[in-house]
């Protein structure tokens, strides 16, 4: 990937980071976490703001990649992005701090959707900007179920 505008690449890294960041912050954290009932699968919470923040990075070089490219439906692209990012935000305040967890559950299924129709308006644009997203759905996929499996159990 050739960078042609480094400040543009790393507002576009930026972006994710903060939204995550903040959401974390209003989301109360992991001491929720650390005291609801949990399937045996469940990770330490201490992955999971590394695994964010791998994701997160992804997000903004692969937005930069379709921000770059001048494709004429890189607008339309970009606007899903923003929407999966708005769903990704509020998940995490929904979940934690106000423990609505089937509510999360469905809020995260509708994310899901998003986040694959986003890769497959990237990957019509750039390829590689597609497949940077699929580590992102597959971590959603799986927080579904993880989602799914708290709320059974809480």
């Amino acid at each position: 990937m050739k960078v042609n505008n480094k400040k543009a690449l790393a507002i576009a890294i930026l972006i994710p980071l903060a939204v995550g960041g903040l959401s974390a912050l209003l989301s109360g954290g992991m001491d929720i976490y650390s005291r609801i009932n949990k399937p045996s699968f469940a990770p330490p919470g201490i992955l999971f703001p590394i695994v964010w923040a791998i994701l997160y990075v992804l997000m903004g070089i692969s937005s930069y990649m379709i921000y770059e490219s001048m494709s004429p439906n890189k607008e339309s692209a970009l606007q899903i992005y923003g929407l999966q990012l708005f769903f990704n935000f509020f998940w995490s305040i929904f979940f934690f701090r106000f423990e609505w967890f089937l509510f999360s559950f469905v809020w995260l299924l509708a994310l899901i959707v998003l986040i694959a129709v986003m890769i497959r308006r990237f990957y019509l644009i750039k390829p590689l900007a597609g497949y940077l997203q699929i580590p992102y759905l597959l971590w959603c996929m799986f927080a579904a179920y993880l989602n799914f499996m708290i709320y059974r159990l809480n």
